[in-house]
């Protein structure tokens, strides 16, 4: 047996009361791609483990909260799992769905069975044991295991953090949008698609990824689109002469430093796309690859919202919002815009710091703290318990 069920009776006010499994390897948390890399890694070396996963789904940021039109943003040789490559007729970006199809044939090939359902509240480490102990609660009507108990404690040698760095939407405060806007308002990961905004005029807040892609796919379905972007914002094409710019990117870090390939990147950017700047699209100051590097800030890929902007479908407004209106929205510069919808592209973060009560620093996309035994696929983390 890899994992040991108990129930513990409520014996002391301060014990923990819920259900126990020992877990002979081990947890992980999180059920979408990185999670699922390494069920399969652990799998070919006969290692037993326990995927948790909140949702009822594997991939739920990808089935759930994403829009109807998303394709990978990166060439599909960058984004298949260990051991199985995308299947040969996929295209070279391939659509949600296919990426959503790609990984529960990985799951079922390699026998992968999250437990759904199960969100986990803490993850500590007992010093005194040498063991880590991950806290559960099971969702309402989800049964897990034997016991009556909604909660559940793994003990485990070893966590694994793979529950990405948008776990959670990020929901900005804006003067009257509550209280006094009367339009509709929705945030990026619950926007499915423009139909239904025919002719209506509609706010984005936001110009990453998510925000211009909305406001592209708003424009398919002839709403009338109008993009706050605030902050600087590195647009690139997402393909240079026929070559994803990821991958020339990447190529070119093997030879030069950093600093010198965004600058061939930024220059092939300018040939293709123009000054952008002009458009109310400000560039930062430091280069894409190094902005990423330093702090996590992921450059535009175009796909055809700059052709939009650039003949006027895509209103771009390059100034903070003061307030929202009845009917509409006044910005910091007193011009005030009626508006019919508003859709916050205001981005996501992590809710690891919430449960993981340990401090650790994470640089890159893997990183192991021998010490405690925990390794980390998710973006940075910097807590103090």
């Amino acid at each position: 047996m890899n994992n040991c069920e108990l129930c513990v009776p409520d014996q002391e006010h301060d014990f923990f009361t819920g259900r126990c499994v020992l877990v002979n390897g081990p947890v992980i948390v999180g059920a979408g791609p990185s999670g699922l890399a390494v069920g399969a890694g652990l799998k070919q070396q006969g290692v037993p483990f326990v995927i948790i996963e909140r949702a009822n789904c594997i991939a739920s940021l990808w089935q759930n909260r994403t829009y109807d039109r998303l394709n990978l943003h990166l060439p599909k040789q960058f984004c298949e799992l260990p051991y199985i490559p995308f299947p040969r007729n996929f295209p070279n970006y391939p659509s949600k769905h296919q990426f959503v199809d790609y990984l529960e044939s990985y799951a079922a090939h390699f026998g992968i069975a999250p437990r759904f359902g199960e969100t986990v509240g803490s993850a500590r480490y007992d010093g005194a044991c040498g063991l880590w102990r991950v806290r559960t609660r099971a969702a309402a009507g989800v049964v897990v295991g034997s016991c009556e108990s909604e909660t559940t404690e793994y003990i485990c040698r070893w966590v694994v953090v793979a529950s990405g760095e948008n776990a959670e939407k990020v929901v900005p405060e804006f003067e009257g949008l509550r209280e006094e806007f009367a339009g509709g308002v929705v945030h990026a990961c619950d926007y499915k698609s423009g139909e239904g905004f025919g002719g209506k005029h509609v706010l984005v807040v936001g110009c990453g990824n998510s925000g211009m892609e909305v406001s592209l796919d708003l424009c398919h379905h002839r709403a009338v689109p109008t993009m706050v972007v605030r902050s600087s914002v590195h647009v690139l094409p997402r393909e240079i002469f026929g070559k994803s710019t990821f991958q020339l990117g990447v190529s070119m870090m093997k030879w030069m430093p950093i600093w010198v390939v965004d600058k061939v990147l930024l220059g092939a950017s300018r040939l293709i796309l123009g000054n952008i700047e002009k458009y109310g699209l400000k560039r930062p100051k430091m280069g894409p690859l190094q902005l990423k590097n330093t702090n996590g800030k992921t450059p535009v890929l175009d796909i055809g919202t700059l052709s939009k902007i650039k003949s006027g479908e895509i209103k771009v407004v390059p100034h903070g919002i003061k307030k929202f209106l009845h009917g509409g929205v006044e910005f910091v510069n007193g011009e005030i815009l009626e508006i019919d919808y508003v859709i916050l592209a205001t981005g996501y973060c992590s809710n690891v710091p919430s449960w993981l009560k340990v401090r650790i620093y994470v640089m890159f996309f893997v990183f192991v703290n021998k010490c405690k035994n925990v390794f980390c696929l998710c973006g940075k983390l910097d807590q103090d318990f």
